[in-house]
């Protein structure tokens, strides 16, 4: 029972037990903000997962003309938009800043001068209406965010893919997070905004306006033979979870140039075989993802890691992709895992997600400061303080690979 002082001579209770009464009797209230790369994203939750107001400016449409994100035009347009977004994102909610407990930001990894902007402003609210401030690691909140629509317990597996990032780690608690396999080079949003440039997508109106990764889903669609390229599936006989796609990438580009040579494409030309050749660069991606995600779960089996109840959440921007998370579900059904993945909105990066991580660190009372002076950005920084990578490499654990026959046909990628 939570007991409540009074003291004497005064005739309501200090500020002290007001803050008490607040934190137990009283809904749970974080804001969170997110400016780690090009979007700017303001949200508030409550501690049962409510998403009480939300707002988002999107910068996909100028970097898409720009032909990528240009750090400086990314921290100009999130310094133009954050205060607007904040204040929306209250004015949807019905609240003040003085209701929330807590501001929450994203304050690593990420473009530098992208952070800098989120964090200032958060330490700015903080001061002017003295609030604790949750600084957030970016893929951890990826991680945690499928936590706010589906009770998921600890420990989980969970694969992280985005535009800078591809990660398969265990998360044993809302800060355990055991890394198992890291990103070499490109990462899979990467690659697919690269491929989609390459094979110059853009220039057909209906794929003008969409990140490359949607460009690639789409095109591969309409594929009419997926296996008209012979692409290697990466890293197939190195006994880790690391991913790399940097040679798939290359041999996507020397199909390219191939077709431009025999076709005799212009230089604003679309080869003729650009779906089929989406879908087999697709194909590829995915199966190297299931590949070692595979390879994780065989490990955590070994290991006795993961209790009865198992489960695979799939998270970040490249995880709106519907046909990786059909090959996904695939190896979920054959190794007996749970495939949680969240709703498209939140996979891509927002204020949800940093709000609902601020929560659950709130919840736990662990990452809370009010020394914002302490507090810095980082471009780069590992998941967590421990890893098992080399522990599964040295397990050399040999794979009898699970068969995607059926995603080999047109009709998989419609």
């Amino acid at each position: 029972m939570l007991k409540i002082q009074k003291l004497p001579g005064l005739k309501s209770y200090n500020y002290f037990n007001k803050q008490l009464i607040r934190r137990f009797f009283s809904r749970q209230l974080i804001l969170g903000i997110e400016t780690s790369c090009d979007d700017t994203g303001c949200a508030i939750v409550d501690e049962k997962g409510n998403i009480l107001g939300e707002a988002l400016h999107s910068q996909q449409q100028i970097h898409l003309d720009n032909g990528g994100i240009i750090p400086p035009i990314a921290q100009d347009l999130h310094r133009k938009n954050i205060e607007k977004v904040v204040w929306d994102a209250l004015d949807n909610a019905a609240l003040r800043i003085d209701d929330v407990n807590a501001i929450a930001v994203t304050v690593k990894p990420g473009l530098p001068m992208s952070l800098e902007i989120g964090t200032k402003y958060s330490k700015y609210l903080c001061r002017q209406h003295n609030k604790p401030l949750i600084p957030i690691h970016h893929m951890q909140a990826h991680a945690l965010t499928a936590r706010m629509i589906k009770k998921i317990n600890f420990p989980f597996l969970v694969l992280l893919i985005s535009g800078g990032h591809c990660l398969l780690a265990l998360v044993k608690d809302v800060e355990t997070f055991l890394l198992l396999g890291d990103c070499q080079n490109d990462a899979p949003g990467e690659a697919f905004d690269k491929t989609a440039r390459r094979l110059k997508l853009k220039n057909i109106p209906e794929f003008s306006k969409m990140s490359g990764g949607q460009a690639i889903e789409v095109a591969a669609s309409k594929c009419t033979d997926p296996g008209r390229f012979q692409l290697s599936v990466p890293l197939q006989h190195y006994k880790d979870c690391n991913f790399s796609l940097a040679g798939t990438k290359t041999q996507v580009l020397r199909a390219i140039q191939r077709e431009e040579k025999q076709y005799g494409v212009p230089p604003d030309g679309i080869i003729p075989h650009a779906y089929d050749l989406s879908a087999s660069f697709l194909l590829i991606v995915t199966r190297h993802l299931c590949q070692r995600v595979q390879r994780g779960m065989e490990y955590l089996n070994r290991k006795d890691m993961m209790g009865e109840k198992k489960t695979l959440v799939v998270s970040g921007g490249a995880a709106c992709n519907n046909f990786i998370a059909k090959g996904l579900q695939i190896v979920c059904d054959e190794m007996g895992y749970d495939l949680v993945r969240p709703p498209k909105k939140l996979c891509t990066d927002n204020g949800v997600m940093i709000a609902w991580n601020g929560m659950e660190k709130w919840l736990i009372n662990s990452g809370i400061t009010t020394d914002y002076d302490s507090v810095f950005t980082e471009k780069r920084c590992d998941l967590g303080p421990r890893s098992l990578i080399d522990d599964l490499r040295n397990e050399a654990i040999s794979c009898k690979w699970i068969k995607l026959t059926q995603l080999a046909q047109p009709e998989a990628f419609r």
